[in-house]
C-alpha cells in the first residue's frame, strides 16, 4: 500500500468511515476527498464524513449504532465515548421469510479426504475422545492421555491424536432443573462428534450425579461399532475410578489406558477416502473482534459460507448477542416462518437468560473490541452478521442440540449459543462440527483439540505479527491487494486441504487449544 491516507465507508449512506492506515493518523491528515482530521483517528476507528450535530443519528452499514452526545465536526473522532448506543430492536412484528434469498448455481465435483462413519457422517480426523462424567476425574485423565499419547499412540499412525473431554460439570449440580438439559446434552452431543469415530470410552468417578446411563443413554447411541449385535446401540466403555478393582492410583490409570487400546485399534482400522464437500459441517466464529472484521475476513467468511452451501455442505453462525442487533435481517432470511419464529424464541430465552444476571447484550462488547473501533454491540453485530453469507437460513439449533438429531443435513443453521469463544466452539463441536474457522482482529491464541481451526487475520498488520498463529490474512482486502471474492475462494480451497489433513492448521502445529466449557444455565447446588 503507498502512504497516502485512506478510510473505507461501507455503505453510500454512511456518515461515517473507517480509518486503514497501520497506526492510524495524526490530526491535519488530509484524505484524498478533502477531508482534513480535527483529532488524531487510531487505525479502525471512526471518522465523521460531515458534521454530526449533537442528537444526530450516526450510520455505519447503512446502519444507526448511535446518535451524537455533541457537536462533531467532519473529520473528528467518532468512538463509544461520544454516542449513545439504541434501544435494542423489539422482537414484535419482525419480519418473517420475507427475503429471498439470492439465487446461486450449486458448487459440484468438490471432494476431500475424510473419515467415513456409520451413522453416515464423515470426520476431518481421525480422533480418540475420552468422554469423563464430572471434573472430579479431570486430573486421572489428564495423565492418562500423557501416557497414551507417549507410549501408545506411536503404534497407531492413522490415530491423530487424543483428548480427554474435561469440563467442571457432574457433581455439585441441579441435575434435574428445567436448564440441565443444556449442558448434559452438549456433552453427549460432543462425544458423539464425527472426528471421534463413534468409539465411546467413559472415565466416571463413580458417585457423580451425572451417571454415565444419564450421560449416554442406549436410545442416544446412534453410531454403533461390531460389540453391538445387529440393531442393538452399541454399549459404553466406562472405566469407573470408585470400582472396587482400582487399588492405588496408577491401577486407574493402566485400566484407562488398557481400555484405549480396544479404541485405538478400531480407529487404526480407518482410512481416509474421498467425499463430496457436503460431508464439511463447518463452524464459523469470530473473537476479539475489531472495526476490520466487517469490512475484511467476515465478508471473506460470509463469500466462502455460500460457497460450501452451494456445495451442499452444512454452515454454522452462532453468537446471540452478537446477531441480537440484526435479528430482523436474520428472520427476513429464514426459510421459512417457522424458521424465523424459532430464531425469535431464541433470541427471547437469552433476553430472559441475561435479564436474570442484570445484564443486557452491550455487556458484550470487550475493551479490547473498543480499542480496534468497535463504538458499541450494534456495529458490532453488523459487522458479525456479515460471516454469514447471503443464502437463506434454514435451520435452528437450541444450545448444545445436533444437527443430525434435529435431522438437518445441509445448508445455513443458526446454532443459539453465548458469544464467549470457547462456549461457543464447544457448543459448535456438540452440533456436529468437523471444522472450525475463526476470524480476530485483536488476535488470540484459540484453538480446539476436537476440530481443526483455521484462523483468519482480519488486518496485515496483525497478520505479520502473528505470522505463525494466523492461516489467513484477510487484511489484503483493506490492503487492495485481493478482492473479498478471491479470498473467500482461497479459504475454501484451504478448507478442502486441511479437512483432508494434507494442510494443518498454526494450532494444530503448536498444539494451542483450548478448554470445552460447557454452557450451564441451571443453579448449581
Amino acid at each position: 500500500m503507498s502512504s497516502a491516507n485512506f478510510f473505507i465507508k461501507m455503505h453510500s449512506a454512511d456518515n461515517v468511515a473507517i480509518v486503514v492506515n497501520d497506526g492510524g493518523l495524526p490530526t491535519g491528515a488530509v484524505f484524498a476527498n478533502g477531508l482534513k482530521l480535527v483529532q488524531a483517528v487510531p487505525q479502525g476507528h471512526k471518522v465523521a464524513l460531515v458534521d454530526l450535530p449533537q442528537g444526530s443519528v450516526v450510520r455505519r452499514y447503512n446502519v444507526t449504532i448511535g446518535t451524537a452526545l455533541k457537536n462533531l465536526p467532519a473529520g473528528s473522532w467518532v468512538n463509544e465515548a461520544v454516542l449513545d448506543m439504541p434501544a435494542a430492536r423489539s422482537l414484535d412484528d419482525l419480519p418473517q421469510a420475507t427475503q429471498a434469498a439470492p439465487e446461486l448455481p450449486t458448487l459440484d465435483g468438490y471432494t476431500f479426504e475424510g473419515y467415513r462413519n456409520a451413522d453416515g457422517s464423515v470426520g476431518t480426523r481421525n480422533i480418540l475422545a475420552i468422554t469423563t462424567t464430572v471434573q472430579c476425574v479431570s486430573g486421572v485423565v489428564e495423565m492418562a492421555v500423557k501416557r497414551i499419547k507417549t507410549e501408545l499412540l506411536p503404534k497407531y499412525p492413522n490415530v491423530d491424536d487424543v483428548v480427554g473431554l474435561e469440563h467442571a460439570y457432574g457433581c455439585g449440580v441441579a441435575i434435574d432443573a428445567p436448564d440441565a438439559i443444556i449442558p448434559i446434552r452438549t456433552l453427549r452431543n460432543i462425544s458423539l462428534n464425527p472426528n471421534f469415530g463413534g468409539e465411546l470410552m467413559v472415565v466416571s468417578l463413580g458417585c457423580e450425579k451425572l451417571q454415565p446411563e444419564r450421560l449416554l443413554p442406549p436410545g442416544s447411541l446412534a453410531i454403533r461399532d461390531e460389540r453391538s449385535a445387529g440393531n442393538a446401540p452399541a454399549e459404553l466403555d466406562v472405566v469407573c475410578l470408585q470400582s472396587d478393582k482400582h487399588v492405588g492410583f496408577m491401577s486407574m490409570i493402566d485400566s484407562i489406558m488398557q481400555t484405549a487400546v480396544r479404541h485405538l485399534e478400531r480407529l487404526n482400522a480407518r482410512k481416509r477416502e474421498t467425499v463430496p464437500a457436503s460431508a464439511l459441517v463447518v463452524g464459523v466464529q469470530c473473537g476479539g473482534s475489531d472495526a476490520f472484521s466487517g469490512v475484511t475476513a467476515n465478508p471473506a467468511v460470509g463469500f466462502c459460507a455460500d460457497l460450501l452451501v452451494r456445495a451442499g455442505a452444512t454452515v454454522m453462525f452462532s453468537e446471540v448477542t452478537e446477531v441480537r442487533d440484526g435479528i430482523d435481517q436474520l428472520t427476513a432470511r429464514a426459510s421459512s416462518p417457522a424458521v424465523a419464529q424459532a430464531m425469535i424464541r431464541e433470541m427471547a430465552w437469552y433476553d430472559a437468560y441475561l435479564a436474570k444476571g442484570s445484564a443486557d447484550r452491550s455487556a458484550n462488547t470487550t475493551p479490547g473490541n473498543k480499542k480496534g473501533g468497535l463504538s458499541n454491540i450494534v456495529e458490532k453485530a453488523m459487522g458479525s452478521i456479515v460471516k454469514s453469507g447471503s443464502a437463506a437460513i434454514s435451520g435452528v439449533l437450541s444450545p448444545g442440540e445436533s444437527l443430525r438429531q434435529k435431522g438437518i443435513r445441509s445448508g445455513l443453521v443458526y446454532a443459539a449459543t453465548p458469544a464467549s469463544d470457547f462456549v461457543c466452539g464447544t457448543l459448535q463441536l456438540a452440533a456436529g462440527m468437523n471444522l472450525h474457522v475463526f476470524t480476530t482482529g485483536r488476535g488470540t491464541p484459540y484453538g480446539l483439540a476436537e476440530c481443526p481451526v483455521i484462523k483468519v487475520a482480519t488486518r496485515s498488520d496483525l497478520a505479520r505479527r502473528w505470522h505463525d498463529l494466523m492461516d489467513v490474512n484477510a487484511g489484503r482486502i483493506a490492503d487492495g491487494s485481493a478482492s473479498i471474492e478471491e479470498l473467500g475462494w482461497e479459504l475454501f480451497q484451504l478448507m478442502l486441504d486441511v479437512a483432508s489433513g494434507r494442510k494443518k492448521t498454526w494450532a494444530e502445529h503448536w498444539q494451542l487449544h483450548n478448554a470445552l466449557v460447557l454452557f450451564n444455565p441451571a443453579p448449581i447446588t
